[in-house]
């Protein structure tokens, strides 16, 4: 099998945190994502007890140009954050998978090129993508249509297979034979088990509660995060709700099939931030876990959604390991059909998927949901004492990536 593996001797995720992730529109709905990623990156900072000055290489990513200082996103990321200078910074982006990505680039850095310690973030604002036109830049032809068009829905059509994203979920759905009744089934539990993860107090460990804040840093200007009026802060995602399967079976399909608003993955705000550093900046912490091998691979766009597969196979088959040695999985719940195609390929005991609920329940920031994952993959193995674990995500155009963490 074709796949780019990264193997890692001496790479450990020592501490994550994220923002609560909003709903479209919501409170988050006008805050720029390099905003929300400072705010999630000074709490990693914080939760890992380290001093910012020690970091030394900064990997962020966002999907969306979604401000007009997109380009600058992972150096005023880490300035902000409190990076010394000269630190270098790199924007990373492989669509759904680009937490990931963040991760790997964030451990090769310190590994193989001396970083000690890298800020690895991933931050988007679904609701600020813009309203765009790609073809007015010298002019309007007379009488021709003007080109403007919403960049978020239009984003999930790939016209190399001629499916939006919900259609290649549908596609999966027809190949597996997998119901209606039973899409709704996995997202109901999913929203289950988010629920009771929140009442049980696991999220609060990842979660850094916003609130109007100004970020300053010497030499630069002032930027920072205004909430709407009359709210506070928030503290939790705002997402997860009960949802009975009766509930769910009343929404519409969205896409001419088993796929609804309902089962799909919520759209939200949020970012996520995780430290990776060396064995000598591990000492005397406690780290979450150790970050073993990633593989990436492509698959065909049609079915974009079970590219976990062959990328869980390929760093499995990399490491020696097989699916039963593996605690816990995660993989994000980009479409309900899409998630179960890939359980039933892989033969996967659910009991060890997404057992703090996924995507459809808390909702797919696109390029923070991989640090998330990450993070969460990470704790759940220390709540329930297991060793392995995998973090993966399929990849719109038709990719999948996967995370081998091993708790520290």
């Amino acid at each position: 099998m074709t796949a780019l593996h990264t193997e890692w001797q001496d790479a450990w995720l020592l501490a994550g945190a994220r923002t609560p992730f909003a709903d479209l529109g919501g409170v988050f709905g006008k805050i720029s994502p390099i905003d929300l990623g400072i705010a999630a990156a000074r709490g990693a900072i914080a939760k890992a007890g380290v001093d910012a000055a020690e970091i030394g290489h900064v990997v962020a990513g966002s999907v969306a140009q979604a401000s007009f200082d997109a380009y600058m996103l992972p150096r005023h990321i880490g300035l902000y954050a409190g990076v010394r200078m000269e630190v270098p910074a790199l924007l990373v982006q492989r669509v759904c998978g680009t937490g990931i990505e963040a991760l790997v680039q964030g451990a090769t850095a310190v590994e193989r090129q001396g970083a000690g310690i890298s800020l690895c973030v991933g931050a988007e604002s679904m609701s600020r993508n813009p309203i765009a036109a790609f073809t007015h830049r010298t002019g309007f032809d007379l009488g021709a249509p003007v080109g403007l068009k919403d960049f978020l829905w239009e984003a999930l059509d790939d016209p190399a297979c001629g499916l939006s994203m919900g259609g290649t979920a549908e596609e999966l759905a027809k190949r597996h034979g997998i119901s209606r009744a039973e899409v709704d089934e996995y997202a109901a539990r999913s929203f289950d088990r988010a629920l009771a993860a929140r009442a049980a107090g696991f999220f609060d460990e990842e979660i850094v509660t916003v609130r109007p804040e100004t970020f300053t840093r010497d030499g630069l200007r002032d930027r920072g995060i205004a909430l709407p009026r009359k709210v506070a802060e928030l503290a939790a995602d705002t997402h997860p709700r009960p949802s009975p399967v009766e509930a769910l079976a009343k929404i519409r399909p969205a896409f001419g099939g088993v796929q609804t608003g309902g089962n799909s993955s919520a759209v939200v705000d949020g970012a996520a931030a995780a430290l990776v550093c060396d064995g000598a900046h591990a000492r005397g912490q406690k780290p979450l876990a150790r970050l073993v091998a990633a593989a990436a691979v492509g698959c065909p766009p049609e079915i974009m959604g079970i590219g976990p597969v062959p990328a869980i196979r390929a760093l499995l088959d990399r490491a020696g390991l097989t699916l039963d040695q593996i605690d816990l999985v995660e993989i994000n719940e980009a479409f309900g059909a899409q998630v179960m195609a890939c359980a039933r390929e892989l033969g996967l005991d659910e009991a060890k998927l997404n057992v703090h609920g996924g995507a459809i329940a808390l909702g797919h920031p696109l390029a923070a949901t991989g640090i998330r994952l990450a993070v969460t993959c990470a704790r759940g193995l220390r709540v329930r004492g297991g060793r392995y674990g995998i973090a993966s995500a399929c990849i719109g155009g038709g990719q999948g990536i996967a995370l081998l963490i091993e708790a520290a």
